[in-house]
């Protein structure tokens, strides 16, 4: 079991490296005291500019990419007969979207995690890549909301991991699904509150379908 130790380590410390925390740091700024004051690519875009937003979603997909599917290469190296890649996949690229969300090197104030899971479901469970996104974007476009788009897009994970993933679906992939869709909603439960209280902002360009 020391491989998954490893892995679970390792994507957890790789997931800490927060894109817009680092960007921000070559820019002499601390995303967390703007806008929403969270360190992900929305607030990002809304705050910087798209140029280092693309450079935020870039590291943050890509390290849950990398926690995911390179990190569980190393398993042959670290124990004789090794847990299989799938479950390594899901343990480091679950543990990368906690690192974050919760960032080792960042006093555990990060972001919530949506892109970082985007990156490790790419890998670990592509078949929900196309659902996942279809949600989003619809959401998007029918509501402007981004936090509830990026909360139904995880949820779509659990549906679509049963029904075009493989027969049997193994259990660290189901445990995975499960996982993200309840991190997802616990780290966007501030967009929850807003919209019910009526505060929650709109990305009214990406809104096409509005009341006249």
């Amino acid at each position: 079991m020391i491989e998954l130790v490893v892995i679970a380590v390792g994507g957890y410390l790789v997931g800490s490296i927060s894109g817009s925390l680092l960007l921000g740091r070559l820019r002499d700024i601390d995303i967390r005291t703007m806008g929403s004051g969270n360190a992900g690519g929305t607030n990002a875009l809304r705050t910087v500019g798209w140029q280092f937003a693309l450079g935020v979603v870039v590291i943050d997909v890509g390290k849950g990419a990398v926690s995911a599917g390179l990190l569980p290469l190393l398993a042959p190296w670290l124990a004789s007969d090794p847990l299989s890649f799938t479950t390594l996949a899901a343990v480091g690229g679950f543990t990368a979207v906690l690192g974050h969300v919760w960032p080792v090197y960042f006093r555990f104030r990060g972001g919530k995690g949506a892109g970082t899971a985007v990156g490790a479901i790419a890998v670990a469970a592509p078949w929900c890549l196309a659902p996942l996104l279809l949600v989003w974007l619809v959401t998007l476009i029918g509501t402007g909301y981004v936090g509830l788009a990026t909360i139904l897009a995880g949820l779509s994970l659990v549906p679509s991991m049963w029904l075009f993933g493989p027969d049997p679906l193994p259990t660290a992939l189901a445990a995975l699904a499960i996982a993200l869709a309840v991190l997802l909603i616990y780290t966007h439960r501030a967009n929850l509150a807003r919209m019910r209280a009526g505060d929650e902002n709109r990305f009214e360009k990406a809104r096409l379908l509005r009341r006249r």
